[in-house]
């Protein structure tokens, strides 16, 4: 009788046995590998990118840093997803989950930049596409041709106009104002990187959204135009004249 229940007890822990090692077999085999997640580096300059890794793996998790080391505001748009406009220095992440194999274009959105050379393409399961080098372009220096010399003293007038800069245009408080010291108070109401220049008379600074600067210039009778400096802003809209009255 005792055997018996000892040869029941061996078995009932050999049937339990069994049964802890298929649950932990089972638990094993249906465990889910840990998504990988990779960090790729994006530099943004006038007018390139510089990525620190230009291929991953099919169903890789990519979180791109995006930094902005140029002079005027960029953005950088991948599979759907995008940046926010990024003024000079500033940084920002970017996370995408890359599922299907092929190819991702890449390309900043701000007018003109990409088909100045802010484009590329990001390999997923297939071999990295060799960048093409960034065309060299020669920045031709614009010669500006100062006011007319003219015989005309300055007037005596104290004018003050507000420039806005926007998303392609300025806003200017008045077109027309009288020969004498104008003092312009530029404020820049845009999402992007804007300055105000007067042709032959005066470079304004870049400034950042927010910003503001005011100078003063003396200005005889004439006509004088003026426009954004920043690549491509001014073919956007953001060009304009005014005149000064005797």
């Amino acid at each position: 009788m005792r055997r018996a229940l000892s040869m029941l007890a061996l078995a009932a822990l050999a049937a339990a046995g069994l049964a802890t090692a298929g649950v932990l077999t089972s638990g094993t085999a249906n465990a889910k590998p840990k998504a990988k997640v990779v960090h790729v580096t994006v530099v943004m300059r006038e007018f390139t990118f510089a990525l620190s890794k230009r291929s991953v793996a099919t169903g890789t998790t990519v979180v791109f840093k995006v930094v902005n080391r140029g002079k005027i505001t960029h953005d950088f748009k991948i599979a759907g997803k995008k940046t926010k406009n990024l003024n000079p220095g500033k940084s920002t992440t970017l996370t995408v989950k890359f599922a299907k194999k092929g190819r991702y274009a890449y390309r900043c959105t701000i007018p003109g930049h990409a088909a100045a050379g802010m484009k590329g393409v990001f390999s997923v399961g297939v071999a990295a596409v060799k960048p093409t080098p960034t065309p060299t372009t020669t920045t031709t220096a614009t010669t500006t041709t100062p006011p007319p010399t003219t015989t005309v003293p300055v007037g005596s007038a104290q004018t003050t106009v507000t420039v806005g800069m926007f998303e392609y245009r300025f806003d200017l408080t008045q077109s027309t104002m009288p020969s004498g010291h104008v003092t312009f108070v530029i404020v820049n109401k845009g999402q992007q990187v804007h300055n105000f220049s007067i042709t032959g008379v005066k470079v304004g600074k870049l400034l950042s959204p927010g910003q503001s600067e005011t100078w003063t210039v003396a200005l005889p009778p004439g006509s004088y135009n003026y426009q954004c400096d920043v690549p491509f802003h001014a073919g956007y809209g953001m060009v304009g004249s005014f005149t000064v009255t005797s």
